[in-house]
């Protein structure tokens, strides 16, 4: 990881170089960031580079978090968690989790580790290159300004891929020092600091977090043996963002970005590294002659590497399975959008964009005595190019009309996967060599909504929308293991295919809040794990598995199939708030063919219902707040033969300030200390996470 933060400091002095020289301009004003609230945005603003406009989102079901709490050890993928049916592939989070089942998804979609929702930060995605999966522990280190989540798919501006919904991240830069400091059960640690100043007339803002944890025993008690421990994890980042004004109205950003982490799963042979540096480059131009536009170039650079290994039935002698010592990746992107101004009745929105992905895995298998005898190489590169249009138009008072589509071309090239023999007796022969076709297609996503206002407080809304996803390179091309089950990878998966549609209505009056989403999807051609088989024996695109191991294949099925109700509501009584969010997802498999017994079957790791409710009091900046958590039952695999149990947890915040600028944050996570299932194996052994965690910390604050 040093090369990340060498490469930080070269880029980081290229920007404060930048900022000092906006000094010398003449006539360019002190810069100052538009401090509208996410849900009013209107205009394009610096902080957070292009926003969504309100009319853009009046149809569709949104979730915004202002000014979220990141104080005592608050992950973000931990402040997401209220979001109704928002999920990754395992409730495991990112302490405990290997990086590679983080994806994220919304409204049931799920069923295998890809992320079926977009994240972007500042309008740059944040998926894996190669795996798609989110790298969370990078996102600590922002300071964030807001978060909105929009539920549902064929958001065309967002870029492709948005099949289950857009989560998306704005980072602040503002003046102050900010400063905090927790500690946490299991010898847990979490340290940040926040540096916000002027220089000449540009803004400069550098975040830098650490955290580290011994971890807990991820096995449950009465299963663990001799080989079983607590699983700790450390990770850092460091992050500068700044913004030059060029001109009246022109701004540029500039942003670098470094993390690095490091876990292992509570077993020898578990260990997972993901290192990365994203650095991105925005022009912006906010008032020209009636015309908005904006500017965008990003890079990001990965670097992910696994161990994984097996266990005896009795849990005390372990031994090495596979070594993925490195799989490197690189995103390259650029966008470009037009605003024009037509009347205070219309907003346009035009613009293209292009991704590139590029990716490899190297690793190590078929261990024997400890040392491996075969070597695998895998990997290619995908490319999408999109141009859109996005247009709303508030014919009266009442009624609001909007549309998007994008059309976008997709190609898949130099895909390889190769295996030698580096150990028994031919050391050094090939074993399979293949080069795979490349391909290409065009794919359409679009979106039509209403939003109809009859009176002041109360909004019916409708959309209908298609979209698509392209298969990762982690799903094409790479095999994988958990355990004693292996799943081969597919090269020949096509995209998969979002039809959707929902109607809601949100009410506002006199300290009550209430929204209810009634939507129905359907995922053509979803990618899923299918099961193929059961060992022992050999099976093509894995090699040998073991007794008790299942053999699955990536497969394009026919439908994932989802319907269901989200519901949110809160009402303040004085200094009181009470929430709840629910949501009920009915989602099944229809397939037919290789895959046709997984027909009528929940897909994997997803549960019918979410629940959250909240009691919140505050007195100024004193807050006290209890959270209550239920998640419903789920299966860990396709064929639903192995199900993991329901959930419901406690959660406690407070905070207080102390003197003028220190507060006392303490926090505790499933405070009954409740089982969560994450993961159970084929012979039953049953993985746990989130125990109970208690922490307490400082924050500073200077302005």
């Amino acid at each position: 990881m040093r090369f990340a933060f060498r490469a930080l400091a070269l880029l980081s002095v290229a920007g404060i170089t930048g900022v000092a020289h906006a000094q010398s301009e003449d006539n360019v004003p002190s810069l100052i960031v538009d401090p509208t609230p996410l849900s009013q945005e209107g205009v394009i603003v610096v902080n957070g580079g292009l926003l969504q406009k309100p009319w853009s989102d009046s149809s569709a079901n949104i979730d915004i978090i202002s000014n979220p709490n990141q104080s005592a050890g608050q992950s973000v993928e931990g402040i997401l968690r209220g979001i109704p049916g928002l999920q990754q592939f395992r409730r495991s989070d990112s302490r405990s989790a290997n990086a590679s089942s983080q994806g994220v998804t919304l409204r049931g979609l799920g069923g295998n580790a890809s992320s079926r929702a977009i994240i972007l930060l500042d309008g740059i995605p944040q998926a894996d290159p190669f795996g798609g999966w989110i790298a969370w522990t990078a996102l600590d280190a922002v300071d964030l300004r807001g978060i909105r989540v929009l539920h549902g798919g064929g958001s065309g501006a967002d870029g492709p891929g948005a099949i289950a919904g857009t989560i998306s991240l704005y980072s602040n830069v503002r003046e102050g020092k900010k400063f905090s400091l927790s500690g946490g059960s299991f010898s847990s640690v979490d340290a940040d600091a926040n540096l916000g100043f002027s220089l000449g007339s540009g803004e400069v803002a550098i975040n830098a977090n650490f955290g580290r944890s011994d971890g807990f025993v991820p096995i449950i008690q009465g299963q663990r043996g001799a080989a079983d421990r607590a699983a700790p994890y450390q990770h850092q980042g460091l992050g500068l963002r700044s913004i030059i004004p060029v001109s009246d109205s022109l701004i540029l950003e500039a942003t670098v970005r470094a993390f690095s982490d490091k876990r292992d799963r509570g077993l020898s042979f578990s260990t997972n590294k993901n290192d990365g540096v994203d650095a991105s480059v925005r022009l912006i131009n906010r008032y020209g002659s009636g015309l908005q536009w904006t500017a965008l170039a990003y890079v990001q650079i990965r670097n992910f590497a696994s161990q994984f290994s097996s266990v005896s039935a009795d849990r005390n002698i372990i031994t090495p399975t596979l070594d993925q010592f490195a799989v490197p990746s690189t995103g390259l992107g650029a966008r470009f959008e037009l605003r024009p101004q037509i009347s205070s009745d219309v907003e346009l929105r035009i613009g293209g964009d292009w991704r590139r992905t590029i990716g490899r895995t190297r690793e190590n298998s078929n261990f024997v005595g400890g040392l491996p005898t075969r070597s695998r190489t895998a990997g290619g590169q995908g490319d999408t190019v999109g141009a859109f249009v996005e247009g709303s138009w508030q014919t009266s008072d009442m009624l609001l009309l909007n549309a998007s589509g994008r059309l976008d071309y997709w190609l898949l090239n130099s895909g390889f996967r190769r295996e030698v023999n580096i150990g028994g007796a031919n050391p050094g022969s090939v074993r399979s060599d293949d080069r795979f076709v490349n391909r290409s297609g065009t794919e359409a996503t679009a979106r039509a909504g209403f939003a109809l206002t009859p009176t002041n407080g109360l909004k019916f809304r409708g959309a209908a929308y298609v979209g698509w996803r392209l298969p990762t390179l982690n799903e094409l091309y790479r095999p994988f293991r958990v355990g004693v089950d292996a799943t081969a990878a597919n090269e020949l998966l096509t995209p998969e295919h979002l039809r959707g549609g929902e109607l809601g209505f949100d009410f506002e009056r006199s300290g009550s809040k209430a929204s209810l989403t009634a939507f129905w999807n359907r995922v053509d051609d979803a990618i899923a794990n299918v099961g193929a088989g059961i060992g022992p024996g050999t099976f093509p695109g894995v090699g040998f598995v073991a007794a008790s191991g299942i053999y699955r294949r990536r497969q394009n099925i026919g439908a994932i199939e989802s319907k269901g109700i989200e519901l949110t509501a809160s009402q303040n009584i004085g200094r009181f708030n009470l929430g709840a969010n629910y949501a009920y997802v009915d989602a099944k498999v229809k397939s037919s063919g290789i895959a046709a017994a997984l027909s009528g079957k929940r897909p994997a790791q997803v549960p019918k219902h979410f629940v959250s409710t909240s009691l919140d009091w505050q007195n100024g900046d004193n807050k006290i707040g209890l959270t209550m958590r239920y998640v419903s039952d789920q299966f860990e695999d396709d064929a639903n033969s192995r199900r993991l149990a329901d959930a419901l947890t406690f959660d406690f915040g407070a905070s207080w300030r102390l003197i003028d600028d220190v507060i006392l944050d303490l926090r505790g996570e499933n405070l009954l200390d409740a089982r969560v299932e994450a993961a159970v194996s084929s012979s039953g052994v049953i993985e746990r996470t989130n125990p109970r965690t208690l922490w307490l910390g400082l924050r500073i604050a200077l302005d």
